[in-house]
């Protein structure tokens, strides 16, 4: 067999001594960083993931935290035990989070027991994935992956198969919601052979079934968000029980030794994570949730209205280094800050512009790559010259 192309993640080469940041900054002000700058109110990040452990506990499920918003040790931890209530699962979007966890000492110490990687697995991660593995063992912990077509398993299974000990990969089977970004589809001619064939693989262990509400961040109420965390558990709930009639149809060597693990959310249907008693005695599985802006929020969540303006933990530091009186169309004025594309993001949501600007009336209306152009709103002072926190979309 030809062997598969394999990438190595380049942890070692990262230029950040982080003693030397930790020595240059802590325990002083704001007002000494250069801007532009991203900063946390750590109290606001801490309320919010002990609010979201709550959430998970009230609905009767487990917790699964996504990384990939902030992407550091000491919001790990904050996300994982919030003092009341602890979890040990993450998901990791990119290969350098995953070993970002590693060398942070969040698998030795037993921060992290279960680490998802999140994208259905490629073939040029199999190895690097495979290390990973390895390491999280040594502590006890474990790897698990997504597959959502049968090409992926047949990757699994010539990779293993040129392995001195081959193991079998503990999966979740991404599902489709209509979102057309991910996910296999529900449809039982369709998805009822491919779990069949899943389960007949000697790589893949069926651990339970994922599903992400994207289009969840459109939602503008608790109704709405509701809705789109109903129809996630429907689609997974639906997966499971078509996958159990596929096992009793057959003797399959992968049945699974436990429940399937049923791992629904996004941050807004997250926050309205209600409907427990609705679904309680339908489910073929045991419920798992899973969000990740939850602890820093945006105005994207804002528009939700899941959330209120204190809940924010991030925001921007910019300096304004140019000021255009009466610019705007409608007379009023614009400035030049500090923040653009590089500092903000590129993304926006239902609130116009890039950012809000927190207690003046302008906003962040049009960013290039490293500056952009403040919009006044209506009449305040003139900012010429200050520092000024923008609190925009992640």
């Amino acid at each position: 067999m030809t062997p598969l192309l394999q990438t190595e993640t380049p942890w070692r080469f990262l230029p950040v001594d982080k003693d030397a940041l930790v020595k240059e900054f802590v325990g002083k002000p704001l007002d000494v960083l250069r801007t532009p700058a991203f900063v946390v109110d750590r109290t606001a990040f801490k309320e919010n993931c002990a609010k979201m452990h709550q959430n998970a506990s009230d609905w009767g499920a487990s917790f699964r935290a996504h990384l990939k918003t902030h992407k550091t040790v000491e919001g790990t931890r904050l996300q994982l035990d919030s003092g009341t209530v602890k979890t040990y699962a993450v998901i990791v979007s990119t290969m350098m989070e995953a070993w970002g966890v590693i060398h942070g000492g969040l698998v030795e110490d037993g921060t992290v027991k279960d680490l998802l990687y999140g994208l259905p697995v490629g073939p040029n991660k199999l190895h690097d994935l495979s290390v990973l593995h390895e390491e999280m063992v040594k502590y006890g912990g474990t790897v698990r992956i997504m597959v959502d077509n049968l090409e992926q398993v047949r990757l699994l299974e010539e990779y293993e198969g040129q392995r001195r000990q081959p193991k079998r990969w503990s999966a979740f089977i991404k599902m489709d919601g209509g979102q057309k970004r991910a996910g296999t589809s529900p449809e039982p001619e369709s998805f009822k052979p491919f779990m069949k064939a899943i389960f007949a693989s000697t790589a893949v262990s069926v651990f339970g079934f994922y599903s992400h509400a994207g289009d969840s961040y459109g939602s503008a109420s608790l109704e709405q968000a509701v809705s789109c965390l109903t129809g996630e558990v429907r689609l997974v709930n639906d997966a499971a029980s078509m996958a159990q009639e596929v096992l009793a149809e057959s003797q399959n060597k992968g049945a699974p030794s436990q429940p399937f693990v049923l791992s629904v959310g996004s941050t807004p249907t997250a926050h309205g994570a209600t409907a427990r008693a609705k679904i309680r005695s339908q489910l073929c599985g045991v419920l798992e949730l899973h969000a990740g802006n939850y602890p820093m929020l945006d105005l994207q969540q804002l528009h939700t209205t899941l959330i209120d303006w204190p809940r924010i933990s991030q925001r921007v530091l910019a300096t304004v280094i140019s000021y255009y009186p009466g610019r705007r169309k409608d007379g009023l004025d614009e400035a030049l800050c500090d923040a653009g594309a590089i500092a903000m993001s590129k993304d926006t949501g239902q609130i116009p512009g890039f950012g809000e600007v927190v207690g003046k009336s302008w906003r962040l209306g049009r960013i290039s790559q490293e500056h952009g152009v403040l919009e006044q709103l209506s009449a305040d002072t003139q900012p010429e010259g200050e520092v000024v926190a923008v609190m925009g979309t992640l």
